[in-house]
């Protein structure tokens, strides 16, 4: 039987979904504020975590979520809209990804993509 060595403190701070920052703090990083990280959380763009006071606990890949719509909402796009393109970007990401995938294991194993 093999032990698994313990997690380090340190770890957390490569994990891009810790939730690490505070709501204040997390609106200063992106140069927002927390207004605005509510508005993104009622649109249900990001959802953060509670802290065991209930306070709203951030991770950085929420963070870059957040700021991807802050940039549409700066340019004038309102703030739903922004979030369902920020989603409809994402979703559409993953796609290509799983579609490159599917061909390069199509062309790794002779068939054509699709037969």
């Amino acid at each position: 039987m093999t032990r698994q060595s313990p997690a380090r403190p340190t770890d957390k701070f490569d994990d891009d979904d810790y939730p690490a920052y505070t709501m204040g703090r997390a609106a200063e990083m992106i140069g927002t504020t927390p207004a605005f990280l509510r508005a993104v959380g009622e649109a249900r763009l990001i959802v953060p975590l509670r802290s065991e006071g209930g306070h709203r606990r951030y991770s950085r890949y929420q963070l870059r979520i957040a700021a991807r719509a802050r940039e549409l909402v700066d340019q004038g796009t309102p703030v739903e809209a922004a979030c369902r393109i920020v989603i409809l970007e994402d979703q559409l990401e993953e796609a290509l990804r799983v579609n490159e995938e599917l061909r390069r294991s199509a062309a790794g194993s002779g068939q054509a993509p699709g037969a």
